[in-house]
């Protein structure tokens, strides 16, 4: 008998399996046809994506920031200080426009309008100051004009300070009772114009002006004594008396520099080191940069040094080497990272410890000198 061609057992099976292949490449070929249309899709969804991310970031752009003038006052308006006026950039007095500050801001001592200034009854037997600084390298000056008045005003402020029970009289209270009285603030605010005016958009520059002025005042101790409770001690100079007298001592300096850094809006403190008896200014900056972790930059007030230097050797040999007492006198700005000075003052000390990093950086120390102007120079109160 001849064979009959039958389906085999696994017949069915192998025809499911045919079918289903079948569908499937049905399927496959299905999504293979629709992969380009999404692919497109998805292409112009990013191209138009980033058209619109373009056009707010160019939307951004075109609000140009309001032009200040350096104390933040904008253009042609009045300060916060009058009679301080904001005129293309550059602080001038216009109590004409401003006004003078209400007279009870002086106690029973009025501000009077003369031409554009306010000016008081204490304003008196001026003189002409020449300020000097150094900025990156570059020296420059501000004239400035004190007035015997208002210096006689002011060393005539009581230097004690009363407390009643138990009460416990600090350093700090001095050093803070040194800087605010109205009389002389209003007149040290002259000066921080001036140094606003000369960086106008700059903060750091504002801060690293106030430092090199007050370094360059003539290092020199009063020959004055005054008496408290039946005790003779040496007389301490406010502020207005250092740039009157045009010296001081590392104290006295300290405080006419934490004055500035204040009313220019940075925070200070007054680091005072017993052990060495000396005193040095504190300006805000960023933790890692700062003295001992206390959130505050070293700044030496005695000479011309770099912000964070705390390296120098002083007449005699001495360094700093004790833990100071922080005195917080204001509150502030910081300066921000990456100044240039945190680097140079690392350099400095390196070369000074004589170091191997020093050996290698030796050739930076005459650009850096020359940048701060550093002659070396330093004294202890």
């Amino acid at each position: 008998m001849g064979r009959k061609r039958g389906v085999s057992a696994y017949g069915p099976e192998d025809s499911y399996s045919s079918s289903q292949m079948g569908s499937s490449r049905g399927i496959m070929g299905f999504i293979q046809s629709i992969q380009p249309a999404y692919i497109l899709i998805a292409f112009v969804a990013i191209f138009i994506l980033t058209l619109l991310s373009a056009y707010i970031a160019s939307m951004g752009s075109t609000f140009n920031e309001v032009p200040t003038c350096g104390d933040g006052t904008f253009y042609n308006t009045c300060s916060l200080d009058k009679p301080y006026y904001c005129e293309n950039g550059v602080l001038i007095e216009k109590a004409s426009v401003c006004g003078c500050l209400n007279g009870n801001y002086f106690g029973n001592i009025s501000l009077v309008k003369q031409n554009e200034s306010c000016v008081l009854p204490l304003d008196t037997n001026p003189y002409d100051l020449e300020l000097r600084y150094t900025l990156h390298g570059e020296e420059g000056k501000i004239d400035f004009t004190v007035y015997e008045g208002v210096q006689e005003h002011v060393s005539e402020i009581p230097r004690d300070l009363y407390y009643i029970d138990s009460e416990i009289p600090f350093r700090k209270d001095f050093k803070i009772k040194s800087i605010s009285d109205e009389v002389q603030g209003f007149n040290l605010l002259h000066l921080v114009k001036k140094i606003q005016n000369l960086a106008p958009g700059d903060k750091v520059d504002q801060a690293r002006i106030a430092v090199s002025v007050v370094q360059n005042i003539p290092y020199g101790a009063s020959n004055k004594t005054i008496s408290i409770s039946g005790n003779e001690i040496n007389y301490s100079r406010y502020p207005y008396e250092v740039l009157y007298e045009f010296e001081g001592i590392c104290g006295e300096k300290s405080s006419l520099m934490t004055a500035l850094l204040k009313e220019i809006g940075y925070g200070t403190v007054i680091f005072y080191f017993s052990d060495e008896n000396h005193e040095a200014a504190g300006i805000k900056c960023p933790v890692e940069k700062s003295f001992y972790g206390s959130g505050f930059c070293f700044v030496e007030s005695g000479g011309p040094s770099i912000i964070s230097d705390s390296s120098m050797e002083f007449v005699g040999g001495v360094k700093l080497v004790s833990v100071p007492q922080v005195m917080l006198i204001s509150e502030g700005i910081s300066l921000p990272k990456g100044i240039e000075e945190y680097g140079d003052a690392k350099t400095i000390s390196d070369i000074r410890n004589k170091n191997i990093m020093g050996y290698l950086k030796f050739w930076r120390y005459n650009n850096i000198a020359e940048k701060y102007n550093l002659d070396g120079t330093y004294e202890l109160d």
